[in-house]
């Protein structure tokens, strides 16, 4: 009996290729579904890492409510790991905010509030305001609230904020350790947010529940569609420490002065979204808050402008980092262009203040580009100059660049003979007496690039990265980052 016959007799990719499978047409995805069945695949595993690594945009799930409530425990329960940082005391924030989760086979990204000071405008306006930049980018939210405490006048505001806002809330009640405690969760029915999901995100106790409303109020990830166009404007995000010239750079770009621009560093806190008319596209411009050194120095609205500033990059296709070309290139700089990679976004540098530079900077800020950004060298570079305009007509043909890069498609056919004389000319390293190969792989989706790797046997990070150096000599992939992903053989015979 063949590999790939079902119990019923049916072929095991008979009917699965009538659904859509992101790279794969019909018979391209039953030809490479014979291939996995040759090479000893569990065709099931096989189709389901295809599906995984070529859907489209992950929806995104963001935790508001107030100070001290559990959020980011409740974000390291749903995530998985202990990344957000938690500490009994209100205020403590971390440098990332968004994060990857899955339940119940099913991924979207987290985006954990936690963090924030209270400043001037008092804690009502502050939570607010960090929960309103929060849900801007978000599909649904969970409403955290301390159920001991049962509902404050924070928790009203903020909930007349998600009633404005009309996303799909779920609210959790936490700090339900016990049974007792649920009477306590009852109470919270008095939002009129819907049920209460009492949940002990210490513990663990009913997170599972309250994630399966989550799904519920989440929307699927979409199916990965080749060759369409996005509908409407291609989306920028300028990105940036503050002061580096975002809102000088925007206006000139614009031809008009559309946005306050000041010396004082972090003027801007709102983004300011443009329509602007440029190469003969309209694009729209998002003109983002700077970002301060590390979030857990930043005081009240400087840390809702670096909040803001993620949920602008989740909603853009491409980022424009823009770095000072005057001053030595910093780690928040690096951190801001790893920011733009990780949400897996098209990527320009545009290197600003160029004007002012004499040969000695150019030399070492050469050197610097190798050393501090070898991490984004695939992307496009435009040496800038907001005050005075010099090569800003550089900008577009960079963002376009990067766009094409990141919805590059190779064909299946075209990158397994790739992959075929690669893995030949340059095998893996024999370790423990034993020498993986790649096997197979295919291109799973765009936006940016995504490939899984069926191999024999498991393949180390070096030769990953090899891989990836190759692919972008042979395919180009200018300005977007690839992620590849490798699914092993398992170690069993072929099923009889």
């Amino acid at each position: 009996m063949n590999d790939h016959i079902q119990p019923d007799g049916s072929d095991a990719y008979e009917g699965a290729h009538e659904h859509d499978h992101g790279a794969l047409g019909d018979a391209e995805f039953a030809e490479f579904m014979e291939l996995a069945a040759e090479e000893g695949f569990d065709l099931e595993d096989v189709e389901g890492a295809i599906e995984a690594a070529g859907h489209g945009p992950l929806p995104v799930l963001a935790v508001v409510g107030r100070p001290n409530v559990g959020k980011s425990t409740l974000v390291n329960r749903i995530i998985g790991r202990r990344e957000a940082v938690v500490e009994d005391k209100p205020g403590v924030t971390r440098d990332r905010v968004t994060y990857e989760a899955e339940w119940a086979g099913r991924r979207f990204k987290v985006v954990d509030t936690g963090g924030w000071e209270q400043d001037v405008l008092g804690i009502d306006a502050s939570v607010a305001a960090q929960a309103e930049y929060a849900i801007e980018a978000a599909d649904a939210v969970v409403f955290v609230v301390d159920a001991k405490v049962g509902a404050t006048d924070t928790d009203e505001a903020v909930v007349r904020l998600l009633r404005k806002a009309g996303k799909p809330v779920v609210l959790c009640a936490n700090k339900v350790d016990g049974p007792s405690g649920e009477a306590d969760a009852a109470y919270l029915w008095s939002l009129g947010l819907g049920e209460p999901h009492p949940v002990s995100a210490l513990h663990g106790r009913g997170t599972g529940d309250m994630l399966d409303k989550v799904l519920e109020a989440l929307p699927e990830a979409p199916a990965q569609r080749f060759g369409t166009a996005v509908g409407g404007p291609r989306r920028v995000a300028l990105i940036g420490r503050p002061n580096v010239g975002k809102s000088s750079l925007l206006n000139k770009v614009a031809g008009e002065e559309r946005v306050v621009v000041n010396e004082i560093a972090g003027t801007t806190r709102d983004p300011v979204d443009e329509m602007i008319e440029l190469g003969g596209k309209t694009w729209k411009f998002v003109d983002t808050a700077g970002i301060r050194k590390r979030v857990h120095l930043q005081q009240g609205a400087d840390y809702y402008a670096s909040l803001r500033t993620a949920a602008a990059v989740e909603k853009a296709e491409v980022a424009v980092v823009l770095i000072d070309a005057a001053e030595s290139i910093s780690v928040q700089d690096q951190r801001i262009v790893t920011m733009a990679v990780e949400a897996g976004r098209a990527l320009v540098l545009a290197f600003n203040k160029w004007d002012t530079l004499d040969e000695e900077r150019r030399y070492y800020l050469e050197r610097e580009i190798e050393t501090e950004l070898g991490q984004a060298a695939w992307a496009p570079r435009v040496n800038v100059s907001a005050r005075t305009g010099r090569h800003m007509e550089k900008l577009v043909p960079a963002i376009e660049t990067a766009l094409a890069g990141w919805e590059t498609r190779v064909p299946t056919g075209r990158l397994n003979a790739f992959l075929g004389e690669l893995v030949a000319a340059h095998p893996h390293p024999v370790r423990g007496g034993k020498q993986p190969r790649i096997l197979f792989g295919t291109q799973a989706g765009t936006k940016p690039p995504r490939f899984v790797l069926f191999a024999s046997g498991f393949i180390e990070a070096g030769y990953r990265r090899f891989i990836e150096r190759r692919l972008r000599e042979e395919f180009g992939f200018e300005g977007t980052p690839i992620h590849i992903s490798v699914r092993v053989r398992e170690k069993r015979g072929r099923k009889k």
